[in-house]
């Protein structure tokens, strides 16, 4: 179970949801991307939420916009945990609906939330929690980590 789930609620999305696409197949994580609207299609919302765990998925990354119920509702429905990114969208309050929407949620149904448009993150946080029982991606986000220490190092040496 090293599948993640990158959902959105419209592809509009997808220009920032593609940063954590691009970050876990980096690890060689497999990647499955939808589109599923909880206000449009929320027949297929129940659906991707109450069957994910049996298709093969590890964690759900979920982005929306505005209201930005997708990250919630998918986290009610699924034992699978969730990580909302809220997206600053062209009908948003400069993202503060989104981030306050996906953040605020009640107690039983967690969402990890990431910052606004914080799409790489969420990646990243995917890729370590399946790195927390697969060894090989451990290793990858330890390395990941470390050309992170070496970028800031060799920066400081030019300012030298």
């Amino acid at each position: 179970m090293n599948k993640v789930g990158v959902i959105m609620g419209s592809k509009s999305d997808l220009p920032v949801m593609q940063d954590a696409i691009d970050i876990l197949r980096d690890f060689n994580i497999e990647v499955e991307v939808d589109i599923v609207s909880a206000h449009r299609t929320p027949e297929k919302l129940f659906d991707y939420g109450k069957h994910a765990h049996t298709k093969g998925f590890a964690v759900i990354i979920a982005g929306a916009g505005g209201a930005a119920h997708l990250p919630g509702m998918i986290a009610s429905l699924s034992p699978l945990p969730v990580i909302g990114v809220p997206v600053k969208s062209s009908n948003s309050i400069d993202g503060w609906d989104s981030v306050l929407s996906i953040l605020q949620m009640p107690g039983g149904v967690p969402v990890a939330t990431v910052a606004l448009n914080g799409a790489k993150n969420a990646g990243i946080l995917a890729a370590q929690i399946i790195g927390s029982s697969n060894p090989a991606i451990l290793n990858k986000i330890i390395d990941y980590k470390e050309s992170l220490k070496q970028i800031v190092l060799e920066s400081a040496k030019d300012l030298k």
